[in-house]
C-alpha cells in the first residue's frame, strides 16, 4: 500500500522522474507523468522506448515525484513493474494523464504502441519525512 503522501503526490499535477536500468547497469532517468491508486504507481510510455525496453529485462525502477512549486517535498518509491497493460486501456490512460497535467487529450503522434507501467513498491521515502 502506499503512503498518503505518495498517492496524493501521485494522483495530482506533479511530475515524476523514472529511473531504469539500461542493460549495461547504467541508470535512465525520463521526467514523467504519473498515476496511482491505493496499492500501485502508474507510469505511460510506448513499447519502442528505451525505458520500456530497460523494463523488460529488468523490472525494477524508482520513481521520485516531487510537489509541484516545491521540490524539497517529494516521495521516492523504488519498485517492480509487476504488470504491463497495453490496448485501448494504455490508450485512454495517456489521455487520463495529459487532461490532468494539460487540460487536454493527449495530442501527440503514437509511434508504436501506449503502455502502462504498474510499479508495486518494495520500499518509500518521503520528504519532509512523515509530511
Amino acid at each position: 500500500m502506499l503512503t498518503d503522501k505518495t498517492r496524493a503526490l501521485a494522483q495530482g499535477p506533479n511530475f515524476a522522474v523514472l529511473t531504469t536500468m539500461l542493460p549495461s547497469g547504467t541508470p535512465q532517468s525520463h521526467v514523467m507523468w504519473v498515476d496511482a491508486d491505493d496499492d500501485h504507481l502508474y507510469v505511460n510510455t510506448e513499447i519502442h522506448r528505451r525505458k520500456f525496453k530497460n523494463i523488460e529485462e529488468n523490472p525494477r525502477a524508482t520513481v521520485v515525484i516531487m510537489e509541484n512549486g516545491n521540490p524539497w517535498s517529494f516521495s521516492e518509491v523504488r519498485g517492480t513493474v509487476v504488470e504491463t497493460i497495453g490496448g485501448q486501456r494504455a490508450r485512454d490512460h495517456i489521455d487520463e494523464l495529459s487532461n490532468k497535467y494539460l487540460g487536454k487529450d493527449y495530442a501527440n503522434a503514437i509511434q508504436s504502441e501506449r503502455v502502462i507501467l504498474k510499479i508495486a513498491p518494495d520500499r518509500e521515502f518521503t520528504f519532509p519525512p512523515g509530511g
